[in-house]
């Protein structure tokens, strides 16, 4: 017993103080995700390919009109083939099976996980239903991606952060697709993390879109469910639903939690019965006095979505997953932005930011094609991409742990993980949708109240 023991240490220590390809030598092991079978991550966080992505069978949970498009969006990814759909009413789960023929239907998610060719699952169904789909998942030692907000208490979030921290033998990817998008990873991380800003002074961020948010259905029963977004209860109202990704924005980019959010809410055009604000604002605040000004309404369209960054050098302002730079007239120069195109803005002429053009030729035709041409790939299809290709590498990395240690010791198993998933492509990752989740919650908690909420610093720790 002594000398099992003494064995184990020996190997925990081994695992903390070796790389994996060290490890792979020394143990003259194969990887079974080997080298032409994976993608290679480039500094932007884009992927090439030597050869085709294995292919992770996958059953989508939740077949509304997210769902749908989560189908759809999967049925151009050759390597994400949709094996199984589930959804407890009739007619969705007959669209979701429409867009996926050769999947099989569950109308209870339970058997779906039962499905041992179901290596996946994508969790589309409304908000406060996640918690329990999601701990069933896992538990089913299916690898996990699930919607943002993950949950809509701090219960909820909680207990899927717990579940899903302790659950080492899957992949879990919360769906913040801003961080897998190529547009904002190389922004991040050539331009953002490069302190272009100067020092970074406050952001603002706004989504207008005229829409009742509202779905009809003959029967009352079912009007009342689909429309849960519209209850207090089981909603995180429009700044939780519509803008978690753009406060997740800005938590990633100014790489700080927030410590309190102060909101406002008013319910002004839908006056239907519902008891969630269509009209509100939330002021979110950091340390060093840094703060995020974010608004949201479904009342007025003018100006979309979009979000600002400022800094004492420059500010960078998000749209349509494009950005520009408008620099102050004492900041220095940084060289690259001579040769960059720009585009003027009123009385502004704002540096393009792309993630298609190099600093050499976004002065040329060829440049300026690059930059106007949209990126083939939606934020959607760069998330499922990140979540199929990382969960199949992360199941390869237990295999081989597996095979050369055995799977009883998860805390070396996890350190084990933490060298292969530096190559991982990228996506937010558990903690990532978690504090978005926080965020997002205590955000709407302010704005119900009309008033100040402070956020602990341990709230965002998970466990």
């Amino acid at each position: 017993m002594k000398q099992e023991k003494h064995l184990d240490l020996n190997r925990r220590d081994f695992l903390r103080g070796s790389s994996l390809a060290t490890m792979m030598m020394m143990m003259g092991g194969v990887p079974l995700n080997a080298a032409e079978e994976n993608p290679l991550v480039n500094p932007d966080g884009s992927t090439t390919y030597t050869g085709q992505a294995k292919p992770l069978p996958v059953g989508v949970i939740g077949c509304g009109t997210w769902g749908r498009e989560i189908i759809s969006t999967l049925s151009t990814i050759t390597f994400g083939p949709v094996v199984a759909v589930s959804d407890t009413y009739p007619a969705y789960l007959k669209r979701g099976g429409r867009l996926a023929p050769e999947a099989k239907q569950y109308a209870d998610y339970r058997e779906l996980l039962a499905d041992e060719n179901v290596k996946g699952v994508i969790v589309a169904t409304p908000t406060h239903l996640h918690k329990q789909v999601v701990l069933d998942a896992l538990a089913a030692g299916k690898h996990v991606y699930c919607e943002a907000p993950i949950a809509h208490t701090v219960e909820d979030a909680q207990a899927i952060a717990a579940a899903a921290h302790k659950a080492v033998n899957v992949n879990f990817q919360p769906g913040l697709q801003s961080r897998s998008d190529k547009q904002m990873v190389n922004l991040y991380n050539f331009r953002i993390k490069a302190g272009i800003v100067g020092t970074r002074l406050k952001a603002r961020g706004q989504f207008h879109r005229k829409m009742s948010w509202r779905f009809s259905s003959p029967n009352p029963d079912r009007e009342k469910e689909i429309n849960w977004r519209l209850d207090p209860a089981l909603s995180l109202g429009i700044v939780g639903e519509l803008g978690i990704h753009q406060l997740d924005l800005i938590n990633w980019y100014f790489g700080l939690n927030p410590l309190a959010v102060t909101g406002l809410g008013a319910l002004v055009n839908w006056k239907d019965g519902r008891e969630v604000p269509d009209n509100v604002q939330a002021l979110l605040q950091y340390e060093d006095l840094l703060f995020h000004n974010y608004e949201c309404t479904i009342c007025n369209s003018f100006n979309a979505e979009m979000g600002v960054v400022y800094g004492t050098d420059s500010a960078i302002m998000m749209r349509d997953r494009h950005a520009w730079m408008f620099k102050e007239a004492d900041a220095p120069l940084l060289g690259w932005e001579v040769y960059s195109r720009k585009d003027n803005f009123y009385n502004e002429s704002g540096v393009v930011l792309g993630a298609g053009g190099t600093k050499q030729d976004t002065h040329t035709a060829k440049g300026a094609a690059i930059l106007d041409a949209a990126d083939p790939k939606s934020p959607l299809q760069y998330s499922l991409e990140a979540f199929l290709i990382n969960s199949y590498d992360h199941a390869a990395g237990v295999a081989d742990f597996t095979a050369m240690f055995g799977g009883d010791d998860l805390d070396a198993l996890r350190d084990y993980l933490v060298d292969s998933q530096k190559s991982r492509v990228a996506a937010a990752t558990l903690l990532d949708g978690y504090v978005a989740t926080i965020t997002a919650i205590k955000a709407n908690e302010a704005i119900v109240k009309n008033g100040r909420v402070e956020i602990p610093e341990n709230l965002f720790k998970l466990g």
